[in-house]
């Protein structure tokens, strides 16, 4: 009883503080202190000492060092005619498939997603190309936010993933098998979204117009998606080549588009500064919130959250399926306040033995549990996704919770049926050997 009273205590001071409209970093900061002041009896001096070591660790972390050169790839060709050209490439494809060009954030999201390993920089790269033109084609609104936040959180399932590496590195499973778990589940989520998108373009037509009048031929928009594709290939290709890390390949990335707007001549100092300016702003927003998200799940380390609640399932001595859905639950109350590689740190010490001795493939639960921290991308109140789509659209985060709340239960309908046919996750795998 008294580690639900502590987890509900935390939950209410994270939605007060941020409901009295305080700035999220300084919001999740203020919770942290609160936390251990007032529930782990810590003095002022020890919480200072503790939380600006969390802080200087959290903020030094290489990771952290993808973000901004994702999003200033994304930057440099949102401020070119490569995004136009993107939305005119993929006319012939999309114009004639009810939801129209509302499909290219869930396709543009898969794909960004196999090139940047992070949900945040999936969301604000896609995010700066596909909004705008959007609302000029004069799409729903409501429909555009929440498949973005949706689909952006495919960055941690689609490889190269972050959080798979730490799993692997932490439960001893193979990084490259769980690589390529990914894959297929990440697919399904996507198809997912997208006969979602398809249904609404169907029941409510005004939310997606029609878009017949394209007069690009599937040559030209082969032509038109190339640089795209291009700069898919050379980031995916450094990272399986093993040329570049994950890190590394963000990178290669701008200098590969770089290059590309010197080739054509689209590339001016004022482009590039713009670019850059824009990329602090948003960089600043998206990492101060993951820094402080570090210092709210060292405080929740503190007051033994995860653990206390691990152990509290395991002492339940439930079913299979029950421990399975009981562990769902779980992992969406800590996506409610941790961010994925700290929910994976901190819970998976206890959750897996209790997995492994239910029977479940180690290598399966890992995918199941990237697919529990996507849901804690796009839940309040401490949902990346939802933070860095209101930095982009300035709309209050309760509407885009609501926009992306449908494609919430999509992700768990993708759980439950890769619960049900394990094979999805396992095919591939065992198709590599």
């Amino acid at each position: 009883m008294e580690i639900l009273l502590t987890t509900l205590g935390v939950i209410a001071m994270v939605f007060i503080v941020l409901g009295l409209g305080t700035w999220v970093f300084a919001g999740l900061v203020t919770v942290s202190v609160l936390s251990l002041l007032l529930m782990a009896d810590f003095s002022l001096h020890r919480v200072g000492v503790t939380l600006s070591r969390i802080l200087f660790r959290a903020g030094s972390s290489w990771e952290l060092s993808a973000i901004p050169m994702f999003i200033l790839m994304g930057e440099m060709i949102f401020r070119s005619d490569i995004s136009e050209r993107l939305f005119r490439g993929l006319e012939p494809i999309t114009a004639r498939i009810p939801g129209g060009i509302l499909h290219t954030n869930i396709f543009g999201c898969t794909l960004f997603a196999a090139v940047s390993g992070s949900s945040s920089a999936t969301t604000a790269t896609v995010g700066k190309i596909t909004t705008r033109e959007l609302e000029i084609r004069g799409y729903d609104r409501g429909l555009s936010i929440g498949s973005l936040a949706g689909a952006g959180s495919l960055g941690l399932l689609i490889p190269p993933s972050i959080v798979m590496i730490v799993y692997g590195v932490q439960s001893e499973v193979s990084i490259s098998k769980l690589f390529m778990a990914g894959v297929l589940p990440g697919l399904l989520i996507a198809l997912l979204y997208s006969g979602y998108l398809f249904y609404q373009a169907l029941r409510f037509p005004q939310k997606a117009p029609r878009e017949y009048n394209s007069k690009v031929s599937m040559k030209e928009s082969a032509a038109l998606l190339a640089p795209v594709l291009t700069l898919i290939f050379i980031v995916i290709g450094s990272i399986y080549s093993g040329i570049a890390t994950p890190s590394e390949a963000a990178a290669v990335g701008v200098g590969a588009v770089v290059l590309m707007l010197l080739f054509e001549r689209q590339l001016s100092w004022k482009l590039f500064t713009d670019a850059v300016q824009a990329t602090i702003l948003s960089s600043v927003m998206v990492c101060s919130i993951l820094v402080c998200a570090a210092l709210l799940s060292t405080a929740v380390g503190y007051l033994h959250i995860p653990r206390d609640l691990a152990e509290f399932i395991g002492s339940l001595e439930l079913s299979a399926p029950a421990l399975l859905l009981i562990l769902a639950l779980f992992y969406v109350i800590l996506g409610l306040f941790l961010d994925g590689i700290s929910i994976t740190v901190m819970s998976l010490p206890i959750t897996l033995p209790l997995v492994v001795q239910a029977g479940f493939d180690p290598l399966w639960f890992g995918v199941f549990l990237v697919i529990m921290v996507e849901l804690g991308q796009i839940t309040p109140p401490v949902g990346f996704n939802l933070f860095v789509l209101q930095g982009l659209t300035g709309e209050k985060l309760g509407t885009i919770a609501l926009a992306a709340f449908p494609f919430f239960i999509l992700m768990c309908v993708a759980a439950l049926l890769i619960s049900i046919f394990p094979q999805i996750v396992l095919w591939l795998p065992q198709l590599g050997g």
